[in-house]
């Protein structure tokens, strides 16, 4: 499982014009899901998510986590993270999760961020979706359940 998690002030993505998800301060994700993920890799990624200690605190150092500033996750499934470009020009997906393993695994992951009470919002599945955020700082941080980077 892959996320990139993008610290923001603010994130929003729509469907069709209309907005499916949108939060303040806390974290974009965009989620991907290999074949062959499993709970260890969604908890993984989850606790990552949860505990990452990106945002200032008092003294202006990335200290503090998500939970500790009371932060939100806007999260959108994205297969191309699991896309292979080193050979050619076009990219593989033949590492991406089939769709119904994809959303299945995208869900569990939003549910175990909400039994964390953290607020999540969402965007549709394999939608084409909209995505706009203001990253801050910009922080952006690569996670790979499989240690890959």
């Amino acid at each position: 499982m892959r996320a990139v998690v993008q610290r923001v002030t603010r994130a929003g993505v729509s469907v069709e014009g209309r907005v499916t998800g949108a939060i303040g301060r806390g974290f974009m994700v965009l989620l991907g899901v290999q074949e062959g993920d499993g709970q260890a890799d969604m908890e993984y990624i989850c606790q990552k998510v949860a505990g990452l200690r990106v945002f200032e605190d008092a003294e202006g150092k990335m200290n503090l986590s998500l939970q500790d500033i009371g932060g939100s996750v806007l999260m959108v499934s994205q297969f191309t993270l699991l896309g292979d470009a080193r050979k050619g020009r076009r990219p593989s997906f033949i590492q991406a999760a089939r769709p119904e393993e994809a959303n299945a695994w995208y869900l569990r992951a939003v549910e175990w961020l909400r039994e964390q009470e953290i607020p999540v919002e969402t965007g549709v599945f394999q939608a084409d979706m909209q995505v706009e955020l203001v990253n801050d700082g910009p922080v952006t941080i690569l996670l790979d359940s499989r240690r890959c980077f």
